[in-house]
């Protein structure tokens, strides 16, 4: 693992698995990058894996520069790729990790060989939501890490995901808690929008979305692959929010997939 010292004196915790073509991973709201593991191991067989930890979640905890924006965050990115040595990356984004990968495709399209958008939006402002979701997002920066996962379940996980399987997630992320702090700062991203620019995205993109998703409902993914010239969306069935848990091997295979088929 490593870090990258940014301008404003942050430092961003990545790492970095395999070879080959290089693919981001950015993951969502509050979340370490330890929640990749369940494709972790697939994906570095093909390619070099880089995980990043965002401003206000994992090792890399809470830094300057709050309330984080996604172009802040997006730009954390970047800095890893130049640190990596890499000049462009397959970006792979989950739920609020879609916004950044979003801002590079759209800001940064040089830098960005394709794009993987799982369940996520266009913006807040555009965004299709269920009260009750919203009530639960709301509030969970007052509670401990172990009674936002337990009241987060029936928005994240499928009813048919094991119990064990739930835990196992929850394993790799209470050690890594985002605190109140980092879940507030987080919050700045609730201030961007892509909806206008999507229909002038360059890059190749896969979206991905869960049919039971109750968080960030399907509706937001439709939108998206709607206006992305191009964009191919699927829908996983069986999976709620956290569809690289709920489905792990059906989601890699899509993923794989999409990235043999963009130029080398």
């Amino acid at each position: 693992m490593s870090v990258v010292l940014r301008e404003d004196g942050a430092s961003i915790w990545w790492d970095s698995h395999g070879e080959g073509p290089p693919v981001l991973l950015i993951m969502g709201l509050a979340y370490p990058a330890e929640m990749w593991f369940r494709l972790l191991p697939g994906l570095s067989e093909h390619h070099r894996v880089l995980r990043i930890d965002n401003r206000g979640a994992g090792h890399t905890g809470d830094v300057v520069g709050a309330p984080y924006t996604v172009e802040l965050m997006a730009a954390d990115c970047l800095a890893v790729l130049d640190a990596a040595g890499e000049q462009a990356a397959h970006v792979v984004g989950i739920s609020m990790g879609g916004l950044m990968a979003q801002e590079l495709g759209l800001s940064f399209p040089e830098r960005v060989r394709s794009l993987v958008l799982m369940a996520t939006h266009p913006g807040i402002a555009h965004a299709v939501l269920d009260p009750e979701a919203i009530a639960l997002l709301t509030s969970r920066g007052s509670m401990t890490p172990a009674q936002a996962a337990e009241a987060s379940i029936p928005f994240n996980y499928a009813p048919t995901t094991p119990r064990a399987e739930i835990e196992q997630d929850w394993a790799r992320r209470f050690p890594l808690a985002t605190t109140p702090t980092g879940y507030a700062a987080q919050g700045g991203t609730a201030f961007w929008s892509g909806l206008d620019r999507l229909p002038t995205m360059t890059v190749p993109t896969l979206v991905l979305q869960g049919e039971l998703d109750r968080l960030v409902p399907p509706a937001n993914t439709e939108t998206i692959a709607g206006l992305i010239p191009g964009a191919t969306l699927v829908t996983i069935p069986g999976a709620n929010h956290l569809l690289t848990t709920d489905q792990p091997d059906r989601v890699l295979a899509e993923i794989l997939d999409f990235l043999a088929a963009q130029p080398c």
